[in-house]
């Protein structure tokens, strides 16, 4: 498992290159919350936004996880645990006042792109009418 990427997978580079392409600046594979010991894979500081893009077969999805054949109950306690801290991790983000947003690898970077662009927006837009 050593050899897993942890950052700079596929679909978050692909999601990213088209963000920057929008004008979009961010960090990546950061800490929202100093406190907090979780980094999101793209985050909007001063928006407050947080992105993350999970794995199908790390995060368990719906749709596309298969269960292993060896080691069953290894792995879903891994995937169970996953699964167990990606909720507090959204949990703890949002009562500090983030917005966060959860996308499966299988999306469309497009798709994720637009809807990290527009909750982005939207954000800029209500603190900048807050004085």
């Amino acid at each position: 498992m050593q050899s897993n990427r942890g950052r700079d997978t596929a679909p978050e580079v692909a999601v990213r290159r088209i963000l920057h392409a929008q004008g979009f600046r961010y960090r990546v594979n950061y800490r929202p919350e100093v406190g907090l010991r979780r980094t999101a894979d793209i985050v909007f500081t001063r928006a407050r936004v947080a992105v993350f893009i999970d794995g199908c077969f790390w995060h368990g999805c719906p749709d596309h996880y298969q269960r292993p054949a060896s080691h069953q109950n290894y792995w879903d306690a891994k995937v169970q645990g996953n699964r167990a801290r990606d909720l507090d991790t959204t949990e703890r983000l949002q009562g500090q006042g983030w917005v966060v947003l959860r996308f499966w690898e299988h999306c469309t970077p497009e798709a994720v792109a637009d809807a990290v662009g527009a909750a982005v927006s939207r954000q800029r837009i209500l603190s900048s009418q807050t004085y």
